[in-house]
């Protein structure tokens, strides 16, 4: 278990970053201007240049996505209920995205911009759940069937 919680940890720090960069060549894709945008304006002023802002947004960036990898061997707790399971994943991976977001400056620093922002993880956070429910559901049943042929 440890082994296998390390090596999450790995990948989702290497894809964090690979996220991450992907987003900002999107983001200066929509921009349309023709410039490289690696960081939000507001990031390079509150470090004093673009250089630190990117170093920090890119250690964060693989800090979340290896929260979120390690984090997601709580999916394997077999005696935890699926709500049990969820509530902690999602109070794992809700702080740590929240205080990256803050740090990073991908959310506007007031009451409403936080809780516009929480909405939209809660959003996506709700939809990639069920969704992950519904492609298991499929696949116990199908198990369930293989089982019963056989017997």
């Amino acid at each position: 278990m440890k082994k296998e919680f390390a090596r999450r940890v790995f990948v989702g720090l290497l894809g964090g970053i690979v996220i991450s960069y992907l987003i900002t060549i999107g983001i200066s894709l929509a921009i349309g201007d023709g410039s490289y945008y690696p960081c939000v304006p507001s990031l390079i002023e509150r470090f004093g240049n673009e250089v630190t802002a990117i170093i920090i947004q890119t250690v964060l960036s693989a800090v979340l996505g290896a929260g979120f990898a390690g984090s997601s061997i709580i999916w394997e707790m077999d005696k935890w209920s699926l709500l049990k399971q969820t509530s902690i994943y999602f109070g794992i991976v809700s702080v740590l995205m929240m205080t990256v977001a803050y740090i990073c400056e991908w959310m506007e620093h007031s009451v409403k911009g936080i809780l516009s922002y929480f909405a939209i993880f809660l959003v996506i956070f709700i939809v990639v759940w069920i969704v992950q429910y519904l492609i298991w559901k499929v696949r116990i049943s199908k198990i369930k069937e293989g089982i019963q042929k056989n017997n």
